[in-house]
């Protein structure tokens, strides 16, 4: 059993940043960053493996978004620069035995975090 608890969220001016981390107790092994805007899907957001060596992003936040890890703290954080009204969202993060862009595949989520971005 893996438990997620994000922090981060917040309100922010359009061009601002935030930075939303996710503590995990238990194993984890690649982890992800999804978010859902009110009636829409939840979507992918970005991606790391285990080891940290390889990250992937959604079209939408690469160039904006980073996505890194610290396995000795547990931890995965996601940097999100430039920021747009549009990544306004509940964001969760994941875990999952595979580095994926799928959401099927991640096993345990967190109970998100909600971002706001004001025009």
């Amino acid at each position: 059993q893996v438990q997620l608890v994000e922090s981060g969220g917040g309100l922010v001016q359009a061009g601002g940043s935030l930075r939303l981390s996710c503590a995990a107790s238990g194993s984890s092994y690649a982890m992800g960053w999804f978010r859902q805007a009110p009636g829409k899907e939840r979507e992918f957001v970005a991606g790391i493996n285990w080891s940290g060596s390889s990250t992937f992003y959604a079209d939408s936040v690469k160039g904006r978004f980073t996505i890194s890890r610290d396995n000795a703290k547990n931890t995965v954080s996601l940097q999100m620069n430039s920021l747009k009204p549009e990544d306004t969202a509940v964001y969760y993060c994941a875990t999952s035995t595979i580095a994926t862009t799928r959401r099927d595949f991640y096993d345990y989520w967190g109970q998100g975090t909600q971002v706001t971005v004001s025009s």
